[in-house]
């Protein structure tokens, strides 16, 4: 006989997969850059899932590992820290399902990330420093009777690495038919860790002659445990590119299937954030900005050793999130004075490239 319990878990896995089928996949877009020739650049663009970012994976894996582990059940609250992304995407499936949904997030999340928490039916809970995110999301859960989802702690585990249509093996099959269908490089920034671990596996799964390129921004202790192999790094205060970035050293964080890691500064994200948009009238997130710059770098390695190949990276969210911050000239120059000299790197290396 199957309890009343069980019958809500059945119902509410089965409403997040038929969802999933209801979603078509995202684009993987070519860029046309002629002063790279011979190197062909792609971007899968993460923003046109239904909650506008690449954490809408993320969100729909959370929650099934959640509910197939028997930590969900109805009228179960779910707590999040989260910078925004990952608490829209969570809260639109906490909607879907009826249940409470609270974010802990930052004091100066941007506006329209905190607008569609709330627009999904879900409450936001404020910290002045992102350091304090992660307890006080413990807590929450703890005063509440509810679930921390933790998205640094299970993102790693709550994606099947191996396939069933993760971020990976999308980005694989749409590349088949491409000229160069397996890329030189994927490169891609981290926030849990999630998607990189994911990547990385992925890659070693199926013996692709692949380099995972990982970028960090300024204010992230990644680089610097990726480096030194350094767990317990920490540091007094949070990234400035939204939704990557970590103060500490992240359960989801696997560093051993990284193959380089790249810091690039907050400037230089912004940098190449306005060259996409110049270039293609994409408007984009900071951490695409960040992926950019690293997929740029990685091209002119490749172009000054005569090599030819493709490179990937990812889209991550759109630009409408962020009008009153990153795409906002006024705060930009306000927050990252130094812009105009990544501006003249970013065009000095088309030029170079020419």
């Amino acid at each position: 006989m199957v309890s009343r319990v069980d019958s809500w878990v059945n119902w509410a896995v089965q409403q997040i997969q038929a969802d999933a089928q209801r979603s078509a996949d995202t684009h993987l877009i070519k860029l046309n850059v002629p002063e790279l020739a011979g190197i062909d650049l792609y971007l899968k663009d993460e923003s046109t899932h239904p909650t506008g970012s690449l954490k809408h994976r993320l969100a729909r894996s959370l929650f099934l590992y959640a509910l197939c582990n028997g930590r969900i059940k109805e009228g179960t609250a779910v707590i999040e820290a989260s910078s925004g992304s990952t608490a829209v995407s969570e809260a639109y499936f906490a909607r879907m399902l009826g249940l409470p949904f609270i974010a802990v997030m930052p004091r100066k999340t941007a506006q329209s990330k905190i607008a569609q928490v709330e627009f999904y039916g879900g409450r936001c809970h404020f910290v002045d420093c992102p350091t304090r995110m992660h307890q006080e999301a413990t807590e929450l859960a703890q005063r509440s009777d509810g679930y921390f989802m933790d998205q640094f702690r299970y993102a790693e585990r709550a994606t099947d690495w191996r396939g069933n249509n993760n971020i990976a093996e999308s980005i694989f099959r749409q590349m088949a038919h491409e000229p160069h269908p397996v890329p030189s490089a994927i490169v891609m920034s981290a926030g849990t860790g999630g998607t990189s671990a994911t990547l990385g596996r992925y890659i070693r799964y199926k013996g692709f002659a692949t380099e995972l390129r990982v970028v960090d921004p300024d204010n992230s202790v990644f680089f610097d445990a990726w480096q030194t192999g350094d767990r317990s790094l920490t540091l007094d205060r949070g990234s400035r590119i939204e939704g990557i970035g970590r103060p500490q050293v992240e359960e989801s964080f696997i560093p051993e299937v990284i193959d380089q890691m790249v810091r690039v500064p907050d400037a230089a994200s912004i940098a190449a954030l306005r060259w996409l948009e110049q270039l293609t009238g994409i408007r984009a997130g900071a951490s695409t900005g960040t992926n950019l710059w690293g997929l740029l770098h990685k091209a002119a390695e490749m172009k000054a050793a005569g090599q030819m190949g493709s490179l990937v990276t990812l889209i991550c969210d759109g630009g409408q999130r962020y009008m009153d911050t990153y795409h906002d000239p006024q705060w930009c120059a306000e927050q990252f004075p130094d812009i105009d000299q990544y501006t003249e790197q970013l065009n000095s290396l088309m030029v170079a490239q020419a």
